[in-house]
């Protein structure tokens, strides 16, 4: 009984210490570039390295931010996530990057990701950028260029345009897939619903362009 007693402790024991174990473990080597095989017969919770000696220069640069990606011609945006899928030098860092572009009145509809937050750089133009916690309360910015805002792990957030021109965004996530679950489309289907239009007209009604930086900060109650 005592020595049964004992291995029901130690199993116990080593569940809460898997289960404590961070999502993305300190690396075990300087480098693991993803390898994707062709005919994939065992997956894992990432990806496997590539053979070091088939490592390159390469494997560590990427150029799918260097231009705009497609604009929804609905939401006059486009995002591009780079993952460790597209982005081999990334595998096992617990790093993604994005970019945002935003042409006049462009927005991103409210989305979370559900394993990372997002860190957003303004490199252009004017943004408003806000999310929601889990009480329901708004924590909303204009950003201008230069100016860093951060979205916690999992919370709701949008941004949109508020200038007179197009805006440019990059963003860094601390997680190599942060995935992306995009509430409007989840909830509604196509973006040309009526309720994507009223959430859309809701947003935008909270558009302004201040000229003065100093409290351009909001803290608001909304209901949700």
């Amino acid at each position: 009984m005592y020595t049964f007693n004992l291995l029901f402790v130690i199993a116990i024991l080593l569940l809460i210490c898997f289960y404590s174990l961070p999502a993305y473990c300190d690396n075990l080597q300087d480098i693991c570039p993803t390898y994707i095989s062709p005919d994939e017969t065992i997956f894992i919770n990432g990806f496997p390295c590539k053979n070091p000696s088939n490592v390159t220069t390469s494997d560590f640069k990427n150029m799918m931010l260097s231009q705009p990606g497609s604009a929804d011609e609905f939401l006059r945006s486009s995002v591009t996530i780079v993952t460790a899928a597209e982005f081999p030098g990334l595998n096992t860092l617990g790093l993604a990057t994005a970019r945002t572009d935003l042409e006049l009145d462009g927005l991103v509809m409210p989305h979370t990701h559900p394993r990372s937050s997002e860190m957003m750089f303004v490199a252009k133009g004017v943004v408003i950028a806000g999310f929601i916690d889990t009480k329901g309360q708004l924590f909303q910015s204009v950003l201008r260029a230069g100016d860093v805002f951060v979205f916690p792990k999992g919370l709701l957030h949008y941004c949109l345009n508020s200038g007179f021109e197009g805006a440019l965004i990059y963003s860094v996530f601390n997680a190599q897939n942060p995935g992306v679950v995009d509430v409007s489309n989840a909830m509604f289907g196509d973006n040309n619903s009526e309720a994507v239009k009223m959430a859309m007209a809701k947003l935008v009604s909270l558009n302004r362009v201040e000229d003065v930086r100093v409290d351009d900060d909001t803290n608001l109650n909304v209901e949700l």
